[in-house]
């Protein structure tokens, strides 16, 4: 991997991560056509790209969810599901999922018909006044979350779809799903880090200091963007974009 690669997937990752398209799915089809090969140093460096896109939404949302104790209570009973699930299927996860294309090409295609059919028949276009989810529609969010551990669902679409799906309004699913992301991601980079098998030298270090960097200021804009964007129009796009990426993968 180069410096150059390390900016390109860092700006992907940044990107993609808060929209309904699956930052992982884009990681591994971007790895692709770069020919970068999927080694474990690769898999760990998505990985602490992941953290550096979360750290914005830690910037933007930490001292809300500090001065919130029921905010706080509700973000964790909605990891709670991804983290068991994740910690069980670790090694499967990212030994036979992560890095393979056409798998997460199928999840994207499949997940892009799902969004759609979900912005036609069941979502709210209406934007209500901000919510906190109860206990039930966090469990409820939580157990959608646990999708994304397939590379190509997305974490912040599935989340979203469950929060709506659950009976908070949009934007308030929307919220909720990015203040979700920083427990999940914390947990899955310490597991990572503290059971990868790459070896980390300092080429690799100014990597992944590039990746984190990167990811963290392209993410920050992008979540302020999205909230604007959700505001005012649905998710029907990403559903087309989803369909059209996986196809494109599909073919060539």
């Amino acid at each position: 991997m180069t410096y150059a690669h390390a900016l390109i997937l860092s700006l992907v990752e940044g990107v993609t991560e808060f929209l309904p398209v699956s930052s992982t799915g884009h990681l591994v089809i971007a790895a692709e056509f770069l020919n970068i090969e999927q080694t474990e140093f690769v898999k760990t460096f998505e990985i602490v790209i992941q953290l550096g896109a979360i750290f914005a939404a830690v910037v933007l949302y930490a001292r809300r969810i500090a001065a919130n104790f029921s905010l706080t209570k509700k973000i964790i009973i909605a990891s709670v599901p991804s983290a068991i699930v994740g910690i069980l299927f670790y090694d499967l996860i990212k030994t036979y999922l992560l890095g393979n294309t056409l798998f997460t090409a199928a999840a994207l295609f499949f997940g892009g018909i799902a969004l759609i059919c979900f912005d036609l028949f069941v979502v709210n276009k209406k934007i209500d006044a901000k919510q906190i989810p109860t206990n039930q529609q966090a469990t409820i969010i939580g157990l959608f979350q646990t999708l994304a551990l397939i590379p190509g669902v997305s974490r912040s679409g599935a989340t979203i779809v469950g929060g709506v799906l659950s009976g908070l309004s949009r934007s308030s699913a929307v919220e909720f799903s990015f203040m979700l992301a920083i427990p999940l991601m914390l947990g899955a980079t310490a597991l990572d880090l503290v059971r990868t098998d790459a070896v980390i030298g300092p080429h690799e270090l100014q990597l992944l200091a590039i990746g984190f960097v990167g990811s963290f200021l392209s993410a920050l804009a992008v979540i302020k963007l999205f909230i604007a964007f959700v505001s005012r129009r649905t998710f029907l796009w990403f559903g087309i974009y989803r369909i059209a990426v996986a196809s494109l993968v599909i073919l060539f």
